[in-house]
């Protein structure tokens, strides 16, 4: 699975694609816990970045990498094109990571 690669373009530089597979996705939902929404807030009233968030995303874009592959290599798909990552707050403390794109069959040109 993670010889299928994924781009935010719409083609591959070198391959063909030769058969469209259909939309995909990989998502992940993140909780952040109190000790680093404390830490997070701190960072935010005297500046600077919120290391322990940014490892929450890192980790939820991971995680949504990992389910696109796995539906894609599902579709018989060697590749994702037009990819494109979304980021909602769906309850305090709690984020939603979506990764979409299109699973396509490509050829070495």
């Amino acid at each position: 699975m993670s010889d299928i690669t994924i781009t935010t373009t719409d083609s591959l530089e070198g391959r063909e694609i030769v058969e469209y597979r259909g939309v995909v996705s990989g998502e992940a939902i993140i909780g952040a816990n109190v000790v680093s929404d404390i830490a997070a807030g701190i960072r935010d009233i005297v500046g600077g970045r919120s290391g322990s968030y940014e490892k929450k995303i890192a980790v939820g874009r991971e995680e949504a990498i990992s389910d696109i592959r796995a539906e894609a290599a599902d579709l018989g798909a060697d590749a994702v094109v037009g990819a494109s990552f979304d980021y909602e707050e769906m309850a305090e403390g709690m984020l939603w990571v979506n990764l979409s794109g299109t699973a396509v069959t490509t050829r070495r040109e």
